[in-house]
């Protein structure tokens, strides 16, 4: 097997034509470049699996994530997104300049208006997702200026090392928020992102989808299905991970009613063992 095959393309950025300069000696490729750094300057970018708005949806990226660029082409940018790794295409216009200070907080609430003054009834720009980092300019105690342009309730927003600990709970918060294949905010997500932003509250950052989380070492101790499910227990079949709220029941978002649900164990376990096979593997994470 060549070394290319054992990477993963969508963690590692490389094609036939072009690849990152880090992964010179790994794989093959025409010519290798290094990764350009810039920011998300979009409330969300979506990352696509080709630079074409019809290709798939893979990935979301926040207002002020970190990427490296290895390639602006025709209006589009193959990126890839430093808070997780991920590899994709996404409009160029999405990007903007490295900011000039660190992110110092983040949004804390589902979703927050971005407003373009200092004012609840100033316009809204748009609107900012849970764990989006802020750079903050200057504060008028009510509301924060943004480094990347807008101002948000200074209550929506902790510090970045804030730590929410019951991850089950941040979870329980996106109730009824719609199934987006490849979402990855309050508008739309997917049963991986779920989990991702849950844990990022709580301070552990795993990887983007199902099949890396259940491979991650950090993520906690690996348990046999059969054992008992406690609160927060992450239980992945093929294809679909899930929170445990206990023994029997689970939150996830699925897209059987195509949105963020409680159900029980066994309807969900149904389902999910019709559509791909049965329950493989429990985490439990450690916080």
């Amino acid at each position: 097997m060549s070394a290319s095959e054992e990477l993963n393309p969508r963690l590692s950025a490389f094609r036939p034509d072009l690849a990152d300069a880090r992964l010179k000696g790994q794989v093959q490729a025409e010519s290798y470049v290094d990764g350009q750094q810039a920011t998300i300057r979009a409330a969300l970018a979506d990352l696509r699996r080709r630079p074409d708005d019809t290709a798939p949806l893979d990935s979301q990226l926040m207002q002020s994530e970190q990427v490296l660029v290895f390639e602006r082409k025709e209006g589009w940018a193959w990126v890839q997104c430093q808070t997780d790794n991920y590899v994709g295409y996404l409009r160029e216009n999405n990007l903007g300049p490295v900011l000039d200070t660190a992110a110092t907080h983040r949004v804390s609430v589902l979703r927050t208006p971005l407003f373009t003054a200092p004012d609840i009834k100033s316009p809204v720009n748009d609107y900012l997702s849970l764990q989006t980092p802020l750079h903050i300019r200057e504060s008028d105690g009510r509301f924060l200026l943004l480094e990347t342009e807008g101002w948000v309730y200074a209550r929506h927003a902790e510090t970045i090392d804030s730590c929410s600990p019951d991850w089950t709970a941040t979870a329980l918060s996106f109730l009824g928020t719609p199934y987006l294949w490849g979402g990855r905010s309050s508008l739309g997500l997917d049963c991986s992102a779920l989990v991702q932003l849950a844990l990022a509250a709580a301070g552990v950052n795993i990887p983007r989808d199902s099949d890396q989380q259940e491979e991650d070492p950090h993520l906690g101790d690996r348990l046999a299905p059969s054992e008992s499910f406690q609160r927060g227990d992450l239980l992945y079949w093929p294809g679909h991970v899930a929170i445990a709220l206990g023994p029997d029941s689970v939150v996830n978002a699925t897209a059987s009613p195509l949105q963020v649900v409680m159900e029980s164990f066994h309807e969900l376990d149904q389902r999910a063992q019709s559509d791909g096979g049965p329950l493989r593997l429990v985490r439990r994470p450690v916080v």
